[in-house]
């Protein structure tokens, strides 16, 4: 982990290189628009030679999708525990789903015209949920079960197997408990391709939501248009942000925990306390110890990890505005103050207490979340961004001759006498 004060030399620069924002490298557009171009042309073919050069599984256009049979295989597979922790997660993500739903409303305007919003669910949805080195069973919860609490009816979720054509018995039951109606077997750009643009075994999806590598983020950002997405969600990152409030060995446990998805994750500890940064530094390497994956987890800190010394508080929050993190970490002792200072995080916790990894698996709000810069412009993902949006207008003949002035002069500016017509023709009938 490269730890800098604001003393030091390299520290402005250091800081500068945070302001990031989520622009592709030209070689990484190039290869994810090969991929596409290839699931253009060749369908279901292009999936499966795919699937075998980059996770050697030979599947078959009639084994693309996952059967009943492998559904109800995983289902006797799974532990009453793992079922009962899926149910749990599920129940806090529909509670806080349905908080987010935005419901149809109408009202006149000043000229007496009703208008208003009709909300409805998308009709197809696809769920991209990263394979890689874990089953990611919480993110076919936190992605799934939001679609599923809008009450989309057709939910098609899309997941890497691994050399034997199969997918974790996990992963496979809290999908279908999460609502997919489909579960297609490939990963990767061409998976977001085949769901964006449709295949002969693939039926094409309004909407794609999920996380994933930076091909499968590429993927999404390439395809707007031929289909809708939620956000650019791509790996891991936290920032912890405290003054001397801050309690070290909590502070280290949740660096850890968000450096464990990987050597591309970033972790970043920002703190005014010279004493509570020697602490957490001290306690990242006792913990590290007695971790499972502590060879991803230090080649995470080592590529993607630091610490700063910062002089102020307001510095602090500058920078958590300028590296929009995916999960901050805000322990401070002017709390309120603090947080109403935040711009662009993409999920908030707050206080020693609040565990990352509980928002993670349980709390209920998505963890799909924008990274590498992309909180400037993109929120997580919620429930409303599965309903389509759409606006409505009602006149009768009083609110028509009240609207024709203004119609008849925005008609004039802008030489469309049609539009001033189509008024006028109403009122004077």
């Amino acid at each position: 982990m490269r730890v800098l004060s604001y003393r030091d030399r390299g520290y402005r620069k250091f800081v500068d290189s945070l302001d990031r924002r989520a622009e592709p490298s030209r070689e990484l557009e190039e290869t994810v628009a090969g991929i596409v171009d290839e699931v253009r042309k060749k369908g279901d073919r292009a999936l499966i030679e795919f699937t075998r050069k980059f996770d050697g599984a030979k599947l078959s256009p009639g084994s693309l999708f996952v059967s009943e049979e492998e559904f109800a295989e995983a289902e006797k597979l799974v532990a009453p525990a793992t079922k009962r922790a899926i149910r749990a997660s599920r129940r806090n993500i529909h509670a806080f789903a349905r908080e987010s739903l935005r419901k149809d409303w109408k009202r006149r305007n000043a000229e007496g015209a009703v208008v208003g919003e009709l909300f409805v669910p998308f009709d197809r949805v696809g769920v991209y949920v990263p394979g890689g080195k874990a089953p990611l069973v919480s993110t076919a919860l936190m992605t799934g079960a939001f679609a599923q609490a809008a009450k989309v009816p057709e939910i098609v979720a899309a997941t890497p197997v691994g050399a034997e054509g199969r997918i974790n018995p996990e992963l496979l039951y809290a999908l279908r408990a999460a609502g997919a109606t489909e579960v297609l077997k490939v990963g990767g750009a061409q998976a977001v391709a085949a769901l964006a643009l449709g295949t002969r075994k693939v039926g094409r999806v309004d909407k794609i939501f999920g996380p994933g590598n930076a091909f499968v983020v590429e993927a999404k950002r390439q395809l707007v248009g031929a289909v809708s997405i939620d956000l650019l969600p791509g790996p891991s990152e936290v920032l912890v942000v405290s003054d001397t409030s801050g309690d070290p060995v909590c502070i280290a446990a949740d660096l850890l925990a968000q450096a464990e998805h990987g050597g591309d994750s970033v972790v970043g500890f920002v703190t005014t306390s010279s004493r509570l940064l020697k602490q957490v530094e001290k306690e990242i390497a006792r913990q590290l110890e007695r971790l499972s994956r502590a060879g991803y987890i230090e080649e995470s800190l080592k590529k993607g990890g630091f610490a700063l010394l910062v002089p102020s508080m307001d510095e602090a929050i500058r920078i958590c505005n300028v590296f929009a993190p995916e999960h901050l970490s805000l322990v401070v002792k002017d709390e309120r103050k603090r947080l109403a200072e935040i711009r662009t995080a993409g999920a908030i916790y707050l206080g020693n207490e609040s565990a990352i990894a509980v928002g993670d698996f349980l709390a209920g709000p998505s963890h799909t979340l924008p990274t590498g810069g992309a909180g400037k412009s993109f929120s997580g993902l919620r429930a409303d961004q599965f309903q389509r949006r759409t606006s409505i207008v009602r006149m009768d003949a009083s609110s028509v001759r009240k609207s024709l002035p203004v119609v008849q002069e925005f008609a004039r500016i802008e030489g469309l006498d049609a539009h001033g017509e189509s008024v006028r023709l109403r009122v004077e009938r």
